[in-house]
C-alpha cells in the first residue's frame, strides 16, 4: 500500500500514473466546482469528507442540474410572499429547488467517487488517501474536482463519451484555452447524464437526466424515449419537456402509423425532420410547436432495436456539426443501454425468464405441421450480432441437403445455410425482424440450399417473428400437387367456371366453391340436381336442357348447353353447362361430372357485335350509295375525256381522272367552252373536301362561271363574283381555281388564279410555271380582289392548268413536285393528247386524290 508521504512527494506521478498531465488542465473551467482542500478530513475516514461535497454555494454555473432559475422563481414569487398563498408558493418553488440541486450533487458526486475508485485501483492506495490525491490534482490543474473526476472517467473509460469529448475538442479552435474548455464541458455534461441515466430507477427518470444534463446546452427543449415492442408498435415510456396531456395522447402508438420514430425503428437509421409541417408527419407535441425540427435515433444493442430516442427542438432543425451529432448519437447508446439494462440481483431472474422463454417456442413449434426453426442471435466480442443460433428445429423440419435435425441444431445459421446470405435476402429480412420486431410474410419466395456444393432452389411461404430474444422462422414449401391445384381453382376463378360431381347411386352431390357463388347459393345450402335443374333455368329452356339431360342419361354421352340460370333475386345469367358420364368397372352409368361456365359477358358482347355489325352494314351501304350518286354525278359533268373543241388556231385536250376509291370523291372540275366574243373560257377548280357535298359545290361554281363568262368581264372580275357566290349562296364551301381568257387572233391570254397552283407554259424544249400572281381561294371571306396577268403565246406554244391531284404527295414538299412535273413536260411529244397522257402517266401523286389537266397548243 502506498503511503501518504509517499502520494504527496510524487511531483505528479500520481497523474501520470492516470495518464493525466496537470499542465493541461491549468485554468481549465475556472467557473465550475471547486472542491474543498482535502486538509480538513479526518484521517483515515473512508469516504471524503462532508465539506468536500459541493455546497449550495459551490454550485457551477454551467449546471442546470441544481436549477438556475431559482433566484428568479423566488423573486417572482415574493411579491405574493405578504399572503399565505404566496409563502405557499415561494416554499414549494424552494423545495423543488433543494431537490433539484440535491440530484445534482449527487449525480456529481457518483462522478467523484467513480473517479477515486479509478484511482484505488490505479495508484493502489486507501479511498482517503484517493480523495486527498484527487483534490491535490485538481488544485496544480487549476480545474474543478468534478472536472479533474470525468478526465479521470475519459482516460479509464475510452468508451464512445470519451471519444466525442475528444472529437469536438478537435474540431473546435485547434487546442485553444475554449477548445480544452468546450471539451471539459461536453465531458462532465455526457458522464453526468450518463451517472444520472444509470442511477435513475425508470425510463422517465432517464429522459429527464438526458434533456437537463446534455440536450438543453444543445438547444432542445423536449425529448421522448420510445420502447419498441414486439408487434413494431411503440411505447412512450420517458419523456421530458413535453405536457402531461400529450404525453397521456401518444402513450402508445400501434403497428403502422408512421411517425418519425417509426421511420428512424423502420429503416434502422438516424432521421433528420427539419420541420414537421412541412414534413406533414405526425409525433408527438406537434400541436404546442407545429414547426418543431426533429432528430430521432434507433437505440439498440447487440444489433437488437429496443427502442427511439427522439429529440425535439422548438424551431426549424438546426445545422449540427459532426461532434454534436457524435454527442447525440452517444446519448442514443446511453439510451440503449438503459432500456436494456437489468438489476444484478435480478439476473438469474432473467437467465431463468430466457430459458422459459425459448423452451415455450421451442413447445409452439412442435406443435406446428410446418418446418420450424428457433434462432437466437449470436453476438461477437464487441456485442455485434453476427449470426443466429439454430435452438432447435422441429419434429417436422426436413433439411434440403439430406441432413438429420441434429446436425442442424445448434448450428450457426450461416454455417449451415451460406446460401441464406444470397440473392433471397433471407437473412437480412430475420436479421430485420429481430431488430425492429415487425413479422414478415411472404408468399413464393425462393430458397436456395446447397446439396453437394450444386444449388438447390424452392419455393415455400415464408414467416419470420420475433418472441422476445428468439425468432421463430416458418416455411412452407409449395410441392407439384398445391402448385397445380392453386393454378387450378385461380383459372376457375378467372373463367367463372365451378365443377360438380353427382353419384347417381347415392345421390351424392359435391360442388366446388365457385359453382355455389355462380348459382347464387350460399355454401351451406344443398347443391342443385340434374334432374332439377329446369326449375332454376328460363322456362323457355326447358327443351335444350331436356335434350342435354336425355343426352347424359339415356344417350350415355357427354355433351353441354347453354341456358338462362335464375339466381335468387331476380337476376338472369348465361350459363353453359357440360357433363359427361362416369361408368364403373361393369360398364353401368355410376355418376355424371363436368362444369358450369358462366358466360353472360361472351353472350352479351356477342348480341353487341351482332348489333354493331349490323350497324356497320347498314352504314356501308349507305356510305356507297352516296359515293355512288356523287361519281355519276361527277361523271355526268366531267367526263373523263371531251370532244375536241372548235376554236380555230386553237387545240384543247381535257384529261380527268377520277379517284381510285369511291369514298374519296372530290370537287375536281375543269371548263372549256368558247363565249360568244369568240373568246375561250379556260377554267379548273378544286372544292375543298369530298362526297356529296364537295360534288354539288364544284357544280355549283362551275355553272356560275359558266353564267358570269357571258357577260365579257375580264378574269380577275369573274373570280371575284365566283367568291361572292361560293361564300354566301353554297354551304360553307371553299375553292380554289384557275380562270383564263385567251383571244385567238391576238393570241394573248389573260389569266387570274384564286389560291391555286399556277399555269405551266411550255416554249420549246423548256417549261416554266406563269408567275404566282395574288389571289385568295374562293369563299374565305365576302369581298376579294383578285390580280391579273397577260402573256403572249406563239404557235408551237402549250399551256397546262391542272389540279393539285396530279403532284401532290405526303412527304414531298409542293416546290419539289412542281420541279417533277416540269421535267416531265420539258419531254417532247408528237401530239397534245399524248402529252397530256404521259403527265397522267408519270405523276408520283400518291394522296389517291382526282385530277384535272387542260392543255392548249397554239397552232
Amino acid at each position: 500500500m502506498t503511503s501518504f508521504d509517499d502520494v504527496d512527494g510524487d511531483e505528479g506521478g500520481a497523474g501520470r500514473r492516470l495518464g493525466l498531465n496537470p499542465e493541461q488542465h491549468k485554468g481549465h473551467l475556472s467557473d465550475t466546482w471547486a472542491l474543498p482542500p482535502v486538509e480538513a478530513a479526518v484521517p483515515g475516514s473512508i469516504n471524503a469528507p462532508a465539506d468536500a461535497m459541493p455546497t449550495e454555494a459551490d454550485r457551477p454555473p454551467f449546471s442546470d442540474l441544481a436549477s438556475p432559475r431559482l433566484g428568479q422563481l423566488i423573486q417572482e414569487r415574493g411579491a405574493h410572499s405578504a399572503t399565505a398563498v404566496g409563502r405557499l408558493a415561494a416554499t414549494v418553488e424552494r423545495l423543488r429547488a433543494e431537490v433539484s440541486a440535491a440530484h445534482a450533487m449527487a449525480d456529481g458526486r457518483a462522478l467523484i467517487e467513480l473517479a477515486k475508485g479509478i484511482m484505488v485501483e490505479r495508484l493502489r492506495c486507501g479511498p482517503a488517501q484517493a480523495a486527498r490525491q484527487l483534490t491535490e490534482l485538481a488544485h496544480r490543474a487549476g480545474s474543478s474536482t468534478l472536472e479533474l473526476a470525468v478526465d479521470i472517467i475519459n482516460q479509464a473509460a475510452r468508451d464512445q463519451v470519451a471519444e466525442v469529448a475528444g472529437d469536438f475538442v478537435w474540431q473546435a479552435n485547434g487546442g485553444s484555452a475554449r477548445a480544452d474548455k468546450a471539451e471539459s464541458s461536453v465531458a462532465v455534461r455526457l458522464r453526468t447524464a450518463e451517472s444520472a441515466a444509470l442511477a435513475a430507477g425508470d425510463t422517465q427518470a432517464v429522459a429527464e437526466s438526458l434533456l437537463e444534463h446534455a440536450l438543453v446546452p444543445l438547444g432542445a427543449t423536449a425529448v421522448a424515449v420510445w420502447t419498441a415492442g414486439s408487434d413494431a408498435s411503440l411505447t412512450l415510456s420517458g419523456h421530458a419537456g413535453f405536457s402531461a396531456d400529450e404525453a397521456g395522447r401518444w402513450r402508445y402508438v400501434p403497428p403502422g402509423v408512421a411517425t418519425v420514430a417509426r421511420q428512424a425503428l423502420s429503416e434502422r437509421r438516424t432521421v433528420r425532420v427539419s420541420s414537421l409541417a412541412e414534413a406533414g408527419i405526425p409525433s408527438i407535441g406537434q400541436l404546442q410547436t407545429p414547426d418543431s425540427g426533429r432528430v430521432a435515433l434507433p437505440a439498440g444493442t447487440g444489433g437488437r432495436t429496443l427502442g427511439v430516442l427522439e429529440i425535439c427542438w422548438p424551431q426549424p432543425l438546426p445545422p449540427h456539426s459532426p461532434a454534436e451529432a457524435r454527442q447525440i448519437e452517444a446519448l442514443a447508446e446511453l439510451c440503449a443501454h438503459t432500456l436494456d439494462v437489468v438489476p444484478a440481483s435480478r439476473e438469474q431472474h432473467s437467465a431463468a425468464r430466457e430459458r422459459a422463454d425459448i423452451s415455450e417456442l421451442v413447445d409452439l413449434s412442435e406443435g406446428l405441421y410446418d418446418p420450424a426453426l428457433v434462432l437466437t442471435p449470436h453476438l461477437d466480442a464487441d456485442g455485434h450480432l453476427t449470426d443466429f443460433r439454430v435452438r432447435h428445429a422441429n419434429s417436422h423440419y426436413v433439411d434440403p441437403a439430406g441432413r438429420p435435425r441434429s446436425t442442424v441444431n445448434g448450428a450457426l445459421l450461416l454455417e449451415a445455410y451460406p446460401m441464406a446470405a444470397g440473392d433471397s435476402e433471407l437473412f437480412e429480412k430475420i436479421e430485420r425482424v429481430y431488430a425492429t420486431g415487425e413479422p414478415f410474410r411472404a408468399q413464393r419466395m425462393t430458397l436456395t440450399a446447397l446439396v453437394d456444393q450444386v444449388p438447390l432452389a424452392s419455393v415455400a411461404d415464408i414467416s419470420i417473428s420475433r418472441h422476445g430474444d428468439s425468432v421463430l422462422l416458418i416455411w412452407r414449401i409449395e410441392d407439384e400437387t398445391a402448385r397445380l391445384a392453386s393454378l387450378l381453382q385461380h383459372a376457375q376463378r378467372l373463367g367463372r367456371i365451378g365443377g360438380f360431381e353427382e353419384n347417381l347411386v347415392t345421390g351424392e352431390i359435391t360442388w366446388n366453391g365457385q359453382l355455389f357463388a355462380l348459382y347464387g347459393r350460399a355454401a351451406t345450402e344443398a347443391p342443385v340436381s340434374l334432374q332439377d335443374l329446369a326449375a332454376h333455368a328460363h322456362p323457355d329452356d326447358a327443351v335444350a336442357i331436356g335434350r342435354f339431360l336425355q343426352a347424359v342419361l339415356h344417350h350415355r354421352r357427354s355433351t353441354s348447353t347453354a341456358f338462362r340460370l335464375m339466381r335468387p333475386g331476380g337476376a338472369t345469367r348465361h350459363i353453359r353447362v357440360i357433363a359427361e358420364p362416369v361408368f364403373d368397372a361393369d360398364d353401368r352409368l355410376l355418376a355424371v361430372r363436368g362444369a358450369y361456365q358462366d358466360i353472360s359477358s361472351q353472350h352479351w358482347t356477342e348480341v353487341a357485335l351482332a348489333a354493331t355489325r349490323d350497324q356497320l352494314a347498314y352504314s356501308e351501304q349507305e356510305s356507297a350509295e352516296r359515293n355512288r350518286l356523287a361519281l355519276q354525278l361527277q361523271h355526268a359533268i366531267m367526263p373523263p375525256t371531251r370532244d375536241p373543241l372548235d376554236a380555230p388556231g386553237l387545240e384543247v385536250a381535257v384529261r380527268y381522272r377520277p379517284a381510285e376509291s369511291e369514298s374519296l370523291v372530290g370537287g375536281d372540275w375543269y371548263d372549256a367552252v368558247v363565249l360568244p366574243s369568240k373568246q375561250i373560257l379556260l377554267c379548273v377548280g378544286d372544292v375543298a373536301g369530298h362526297g356529296i357535298k364537295a360534288a354539288t359545290g364544284m357544280v355549283v361554281l362551275r355553272n356560275a362561271m359558266r353564267g358570269l363568262a357571258i357577260t365579257g368581264a375580264g378574269p380577275g372580275q369573274l373570280l371575284s363574283w365566283l367568291n361572292i357566290v361560293a361564300h354566301h349562296l353554297t354551304e360553307q364551301v371553299t375553292a380554289t381555281a384557275v380562270c383564263g381568257l385567251y383571244d385567238p387572233k391576238s393570241r394573248i391570254l389573260r389569266w387570274a388564279r384564286a389560291g391555286h397552283l399556277p399555269p405551266v407554259l411550255v416554249r420549246g424544249e423548256g417549261a416554266a410555271t406563269l408567275p404566282m400572281l395574288g389571289g385568295l381561294l374562293l369563299g374565305a371571306l365576302a369581298q376579294a380582289e383578285y390580280e391579273e396577268g397577260e402573256v403572249q403565246l406563239d404557235p408551237g406554244n402549250t399551256l397546262l392548268l391542272y389540279t393539285d391531284g396530279l403532284i401532290e404527295r405526303r412527304d414531298t414538299s409542293v416546290q419539289d413536285s412542281l420541279a417533277h412535273l416540269l421535267t416531265t413536260a420539258e419531254a417532247p411529244a408528237s401530239t397534245l393528247q399524248r402529252r397530256l397522257d404521259r403527265l397522267l402517266t408519270h405523276s408520283d401523286s400518291d394522296t389517291d386524290d382526282d385530277t384535272c389537266i387542260i392543255g392548249i397548243k397554239v397552232s
